[in-house]
This record gives C-alpha cells, sequence and structure tokens, in this order.
C-alpha cells in the first residue's frame, strides 16, 4: 500500500498529471480497508500543495508569459479570465474555488505568482484549496467502493459521477467567459 501512497504523490505533485483519477481509484482502495481515507487524502493534499508551489513559482519567475503557455485552447482561455477576474475581488476564496475546476489549480496558483502575492499569503491557501480538493474525488471514490464491491467497476462509477458534477460547472464558466476570454488573448498577444 505504501506504493499507492507513493504513486497518488508523485502524481499529485506533478502538474498536469491525472491526479483525481488516481485519487479516485485510492479512495476505491480505502473503502475496501486497503489504506485509511484520511492517509490517501493527506498524501493528496501535499502532492497538490507541492504543485502549487511549483506553479506559484513559474508564475513568480515567468509572469503572464508562463500563463500564456497554457492558453492554446478556449476551456484554458476561459479558466484564466475567470480566475483572473475574480482574484482580484475575492482573492483567497477564488483560489479554492478555482481548485475544483479543470487546470484550476494550475491557474490560480501561476496568477498569484504572476500578481507577486506573498509567499506568506499563497501557501495557507494553497494548503486548504489542495486538502479541500483531496476530500472530493478520495471521498467519490470511497462512496463509489462502498456502493460497489467490484473495485474497476467501483472506480469507474466515481469517475462518472465526478464528471458528472464538474462538466456542467465547466461549461457554464467557458460559456461566460468567452468573449472575456477573446480580449484577454488579444491583449496578451
Amino acid at each position: 500500500m505504501t506504493a499507492t501512497l507513493v504513486v497518488l504523490f508523485l502524481v499529485a505533485a506533478v502538474p498536469l498529471l491525472p491526479t483525481e483519477a488516481v485519487l479516485i481509484g485510492a479512495g476505491v482502495l480505502a473503502s475496501n480497508g486497503g489504506l485509511p481515507l484520511y492517509v490517501v487524502i493527506a498524501t493528496a493534499a501535499l502532492g497538490c500543495l507541492v504543485a502549487d508551489m511549483v506553479n506559484f513559482h513559474l508564475g513568480r519567475q515567468m509572469g503572464m508569459r508562463a500563463l500564456n503557455k497554457l492558453n492554446k485552447s478556449a476551456k484554458a482561455r476561459a479558466m484564466v479570465v475567470w480566475t483572473a477576474d475574480h482574484l482580484a475581488t475575492k482573492g483567497e476564496s477564488i483560489l479554492i474555488a478555482a481548485r475544483f475546476l479543470p487546470a484550476g489549480g494550475i491557474v490560480g496558483a501561476m496568477l498569484a505568482g504572476s500578481l507577486k502575492w506573498p509567499l506568506k499569503r499563497f501557501v495557507p491557501v494553497a494548503a486548504i484549496g489542495s486538502l479541500l480538493w483531496s476530500c472530493y474525488p478520495a471521498t467519490m471514490g470511497y462512496l463509489g467502493g462502498q456502493v460497489v464491491d467490484e473495485p474497476l467497476l467501483a472506480m469507474l462509477v466515481s469517475f462518472g459521477v465526478a464528471t458528472l458534477i464538474s462538466v456542467p460547472v465547466g461549461m457554464a464558466i467557458r460559456a461566460r467567459s468567452a468573449t472575456r476570454a477573446l480580449s484577454y488573448a488579444d491583449a496578451s498577444s
């Protein structure tokens, strides 16, 4: 089981790897008594915090150029615009909320770095966001494992439910941010 936790930490610590899928699988393992759920959540949260720190420092060093590397698709531009729009007014709470959106953790951390947030302001917010987000897929996997006895099927059911929850939110943000994303892309060119 230690190997599972090492893989979970590494996947969570490397930006753009499929952390949610691995965390759901670890949650299913936890439901079968293979791992304590709190250890799964803590391991993923620590890995996500490491990834946030890397992205924060990339944003700090490269500024908005770091985000332009991610700005290749309409989805990515929408996430950047939405996060940037809300970061100025809602600060810490938006970094936590953005973590629940596809690529939101990456974008939020890079933006905070680009905007030169003090590290003492960013770290607690990133830690809380990482912990709260890690609870979500781990619990989805755990509940799926409680409902369905077959681990692979439990993981698929859990991943399906997580997708059904997150897709409408992402679509709403993309639709709302579409025109702002175009203006942001033009401004950053």
